[in-house]
């Protein structure tokens, strides 16, 4: 029995360690946690930039129709009235592309304004983008207040942030929206999205459910700012819900009040990645704001990966220069065949906030 018991645990030994040699990409690998997202990053082309100067253009996602075109769906608002404006007057855009890279061109207004009387009539922004069972569902912030753009952040506005989807057979739509959020917040005071809820991210896990990810405010302190800041989780069999909320907080640290924001989650493999924007590069060791990855088993339940930081707030043009930036956030993914192919990030280079444009940055699986 002695002699048995060592040879199943030779065994087991030599299984893991054969794991652990997989590549990565593989299905054995991909029961690990093995993603290393910032050795993939490439040099960026300058038509990968998708800018207008006339508007701030901010975060964007893409997905490929049957015939190979590519759409990005993504939140603009006039530059004229400022940065801030972004909670005021923002709307999902549309544009589109032959290669995931770019270059992208502006077609059309996806979610337009339809009146201050709808939850979501003034203003749309953030948007996430996926095809589930064969139609495409665009997910987003939509919010209603008094339209007035303001030099510091417009309250009324971003305290009316509700979580929506639009449905359509085709990403240029038209687009089937709802008179009732797909996320309100929670009725009881002391609940931790009980003031709004916002930024809405999902996936679907290899057993069919969907996991959707979003930010919440509550109403601990003081308002009309409130807080604090924190992400939850709700679940549903059907990508339009109903969701059921699991209101335990997540990507959270003792005495930070906001560490991270606008987490980007996928299944791949056997496994669920998350990449958050870390505030301070507290979860990735950089102590700068950067980009950071998380993973789960199920969705629900994330810890740091083992390969943490995803991306700092620089680029590599392939012209030859490297650009920092103020902003670098709000990370959206491209997979081709199961694996991040392209990411695609707001980029926001000075302080001042006079411009913005998103990036499409190639990830290289080799």
């Amino acid at each position: 029995m002695r002699v048995l018991f060592c040879l199943l645990l030779l065994i087991t030994f030599a299984a893991e360690a054969t794991l652990a040699e997989q590549p990565a990409g593989s299905k054995a690998a991909e029961t690990s946690d093995t993603l290393n997202i910032s050795a993939m990053v490439g040099e960026v082309s300058e038509q990968s930039k998708f800018i207008d100067d006339d508007w701030y253009i901010w975060g964007g996602s893409m997905v490929r129709d049957a015939d190979g075109q590519c759409h990005l769906l993504y939140s603009r608002w006039p530059r004229e009235l400022g940065h801030n404006a972004w909670v005021t007057h923002s709307e999902i855009a549309h544009a589109v592309a032959d290669h995931p890279l770019g270059p992208y061109r502006h077609v059309d207004v996806a979610l337009p304004e339809r009146g201050e009387q709808f939850w979501d009539g003034l203003c749309t922004h953030n948007p996430t983008v996926h095809e589930f069972d064969g139609r495409y569902h665009l997910y987003y912030m939509g919010n209603t207040g008094d339209h007035q753009p303001t030099k510091k952040l417009n309250f009324i506005h971003r305290n009316n942030q509700r979580i929506g989807v639009a449905v359509a057979d085709h990403p240029a739509g038209p687009w089937k929206r709802f008179d009732q959020p797909l996320i309100d917040i929670s009725a009881n005071d002391d609940a931790p999205d009980s003031l709004m809820t916002s930024n809405p991210s999902i996936l679907q896990r290899p057993d069919g459910t969907f996991v959707l990810i979003y930010k919440g405010v509550g109403k601990e302190y003081r308002l009309p700012s409130g807080g604090p800041v924190v992400h939850l989780a709700a679940t549903s069999k059907s990508p339009t819900g109903p969701f059921k909320k699991h209101l335990k907080t997540l990507f959270t640290l003792p005495g930070e009040r906001f560490p991270a924001e606008d987490p980007y989650i996928w299944a791949q493999g056997n496994r669920c990645y998350a990449i958050v924007n870390d505030h301070n590069g507290i979860f990735n060791g950089t102590n700068n704001d950067s980009l950071a990855l998380f993973t789960s088993t199920d969705g629900l339940n994330w810890d740091v990966a083992r390969h943490p930081l995803v991306l700092n707030r620089k680029l590599t043009w392939k012209e030859g220069n490297t650009q920092s930036f103020h902003r670098l956030e709000r990370p959206q993914l491209w997979l081709e065949n199961g694996q991040p192919a392209v990411l695609f990030c707001a980029a926001e280079p000075t302080a001042e906030k006079e411009h913005s444009f998103n990036v499409a940055i190639p990830l290289s699986n080799e």
